[in-house]
């Protein structure tokens, strides 16, 4: 329990420097800023809020809607087609019989 180390081979989360963020990359931030800016107002922990803008790190908001909307997909298309193939390979085998077609009324 001690130690700090859990013996999962992960390296320690290792928190970034403050200096890589910067409000002026991020157009919306910016936006905010210099709105703050007109007023004479100042938000000095805006900079915190960049890296959820990271492109780097979360990609575009187009491609991280791509991964949640399609996220599985590949393993779910194939376990349908797998599926499929053994149903009508089951029916072809091993025909239902159900009653149909035999004239009982």
């Amino acid at each position: 329990m001690g130690g700090g180390h859990h013996g999962h081979g992960h390296k320690p989360y290792v928190v970034p420097d403050y200096k890589e963020f910067k409000v002026e990359e991020v157009p919306e931030l910016a936006e905010v800023q210099d709105a703050l800016k007109r007023r004479g107002l100042k938000d000095p922990w805006l900079r915190n809020e960049v890296w959820r803008y990271s492109v780097k790190e979360f990609g575009t908001p187009r491609s991280r809607g791509n991964a949640f909307f399609f996220r599985g997909f590949k393993w779910g298309l194939g376990a349908f087609v797998a599926t499929v193939a053994i149903e009508k390979a089951l029916e072809k085998f091993s025909p239902a019989h159900d009653g149909h077609g035999h004239g009982h009324h």
